[in-house]
């Protein structure tokens, strides 16, 4: 029987995080996933979706702006095929770098379905049947999440879709109906209507992305309304049914219900813990009502010696969020100084187009907790660099508490706008001040002048509006 100081179960960017840096802080470590290296955001997530996205800009340029950049087509033709098979290239190459990153850190590597026998025991069963019996002094679970669709509505993978099989699918649907407003939806409408695809988007929420600020919310339905792609907020979904010719959803708003026709709908309402089938009852591991592990701040579940981050902890469910989660908790087992983490002030990001990214509070939310507050904004419509690439919309809103200039949280929505955030997080974290930040001298042309130009703004010296 193998024995580990640490054995990760689950191989996305939460748990192979963790197995590289238990590794490197002299733990002998495991890695064990079912399906794939990489997980969901490698694989059928994050980045072949990013793929897609860039396919969409060009083909969207090439639909829509040609007489604006100069150039025309007599016969057009857009292979989506290609775009389908390039993201798988992009998705295969970084699958490949994590196998190379296991290698080199020394961890091994068991492919099957793993669940706890014991405290400190871990069954790991191959798709052969075969089961292999695992011993670790600490078991992180990072078993990631899977897309939540309402029983009634059944998924087969061709007419109703989760973000799985659409981002697979090589034959682009002639109409859609995309049933929930969040980061998957709003991609995949831009992918889709990039390509000529009848769009609508239906959210039960008063507006589109609704975690996000009103008025990014607003900036963005804008912009996506002038695209042709309709948006229906504030509208429950009764009902998903497939037809002959295709899905019919019906909806309902203010007493009224209508039914929306498309041929493929699009499940995007959320996402459940993958914590079934583990083990953890029989282990004493403690879940809240939704299934989702609890976790103290060092990631520590209340069994001694098993931790879990990620997706299935529900704290912040995004790829770098893990990551982050993974890092904290193999330097807690191996009793390193680390940091605490504020999931609050994650970065937050949507690549959808416009983008929007942002992190800490809102103008509202800061104003609802009782602080006074000043806002910095900027427009893209003011930088040289936005007007050169013709993508101009949206602006930056730094919201800053009044007293001290503390940075409570920002709001970008525009061109590359989650290339830019990192630059506030890390005011946040080092704890400067909109002054500080706008003396720190940016280069010129780039878009990232609207963040010191935002800045200025919340010292009330905004230069260039």
């Amino acid at each position: 029987m193998e024995t580990y100081d640490v054995l990760v179960i689950g191989a996305g960017p939460a748990g192979y995080v963790a197995a590289i840096r238990a590794a490197q802080l002299g733990q002998k470590t495991a890695l064990v996933d079912k399906q794939w290296l990489g997980g969901v955001c490698l694989n059928v997530g994050c980045i072949p979706s990013k793929a897609l996205l860039k396919n969409a800009e060009i083909a969207h340029i090439l639909r829509e702006r040609g007489k604006e950049f100069g150039f025309s087509f007599e016969n057009l033709t857009l292979d989506y095929a290609a775009a389908v098979k390039r993201s798988r290239q992009v998705s295969g190459r970084l699958v490949k770098g994590v196998e190379f990153l296991m290698r080199k850190n020394g961890i091994a590597v068991h492919m099957g379905t793993a669940k706890l026998a014991t405290q400190g025991t871990v069954t790991v069963t191959g798709k052969d049947g075969r089961v292999t019996e695992l011993k670790a002094k600490n078991i992180i679970i990072a078993t990631g999440a899977s897309a939540a669709v309402p029983g009634a509505w059944k998924v087969d993978g061709e007419k109703v879709l989760t973000y799985h099989e659409a981002i697979l699918q090589e034959k682009l649907p002639r109409s859609v109906v995309i049933i929930g407003a969040g980061a998957i939806g709003m991609e995949f409408a831009t992918i889709w209507n990039a390509y000529g695809v009848d769009v609508t988007i239906v959210e039960m929420l008063p507006h589109v992305l609704p975690l996000e600020d009103e008025e990014a919310a607003a900036e963005v339905a804008k912009a996506f309304t002038k695209r042709g792609i309709k948006i229906l907020a504030g509208h429950k979904v009764e009902a998903v049914e497939a037809t002959d010719a295709g899905v019919q959803v019906t909806v309902s708003a203010g007493g009224e219900t209508k039914t929306l026709e498309g041929e493929q709908a699009l499940v995007a309402v959320g996402f459940r813990p993958n914590s079934k089938d583990l083990g953890l009852e029989e282990v004493g591991v403690k879940v809240n009502e939704r299934g989702f592990i609890e976790i103290d701040e060092r990631m520590a579940t209340n069994v001694p010696g098993i931790w879990a981050i990620g997706d299935v902890t529900g704290k912040l469910m995004l790829a770098h969020v893990g990551s982050a989660m993974g890092i904290v908790c193999a330097e807690h087992i191996a009793g390193r100084e680390t940091v605490k983490l504020d999931y609050e002030m994650m970065p937050r990001a949507t690549y959808c187009s416009p983008q929007v990214a942002s992190f800490g509070l809102t103008e509202a939310q800061a104003k609802e907790r009782g602080y006074t507050v000043r806002v910095g904004r900027f427009p893209f419509q003011a930088n040289g660099k936005a007007l050169g690439l013709g993508d101009y919309t949206g602006w930056v809103k730094l919201v800053v508490e009044e007293k001290y200039g503390e940075i409570l949280g920002a709001t970008l929505v525009g061109p590359e706008v989650t290339e830019l955030l990192p630059e506030l997080t890390l005011a946040r974290m080092m704890e400067l001040t909109p002054a500080e930040i706008a003396r720190n001298v940016h280069a010129h042309p780039t878009l990232s002048e609207v963040l010191m130009e935002a800045a200025h703004a919340a010292e009330g010296n905004a230069i260039h509006i």
